[in-house]
């Protein structure tokens, strides 16, 4: 076959695969959990934003040249500073997350005595007006009969005394 020959076959077959009736499966995208969708997104986030630290590799050279253990030095100097500062970060972030849920704690006790404190309040005070509504009732009842008993000895003679008075 000449050039020309291999040219045109590779033609047809473009023309081929484009004018194909084959059938097509749908494939439907996968579908993740709502986690996985996260984390994805969390380390598509990550790899987008933090910057990749490959500055003043070392070549792979057999010997050395005389600026490269002063560049060796800073860069682990530099690494070494930034692990420390993401130490420290750590280390405030979870001194900071002990301290709020330490602060959560006193505050449920401190509600949880002041509820018990206002709730002894109440009965007390319920107590207190039950005991002065009692004293009235029974300062009430005895009242009206002590009323009655003055009623009956100010019209004059009791009911004994009246039926001594009529037989004479």
């Amino acid at each position: 076959m000449s050039r020309a020959d291999n040219l045109q076959l590779a033609e047809k077959s473009k023309m081929g695969a484009s004018e194909s009736t084959a059938v097509v499966e749908y494939k439907a995208p996968i579908i993740m959990k709502e986690e996985e969708e996260d984390l994805e997104i969390k380390l598509r986030r990550i790899l987008e934003n933090v910057p990749v630290r490959v500055s003043n590799t070392s070549g792979s050279s057999a010997g050395s040249g005389s600026g490269d253990f002063h560049q060796y030095r800073q860069m682990r100097r530099k690494e070494q500073d930034r692990l420390m500062r993401m130490e420290v970060d750590y280390q405030k972030r979870k001194e900071i997350a002990e301290f709020n849920l330490r602060r959560e704690e006193r505050l449920k006790a401190a509600e949880e005595s002041t509820a018990k404190k206002r709730l002894k309040r109440q009965k007390k005070k319920q107590k207190k007006k039950e005991n002065k509504k009692s004293k009235v009732e029974d300062a009430g009842g005895n009242g009206e009969e002590q009323r009655k008993e003055q009623a009956s000895s100010d019209s004059g003679e009791s009911d004994d005394n009246k039926g001594a008075l009529d037989n004479e």
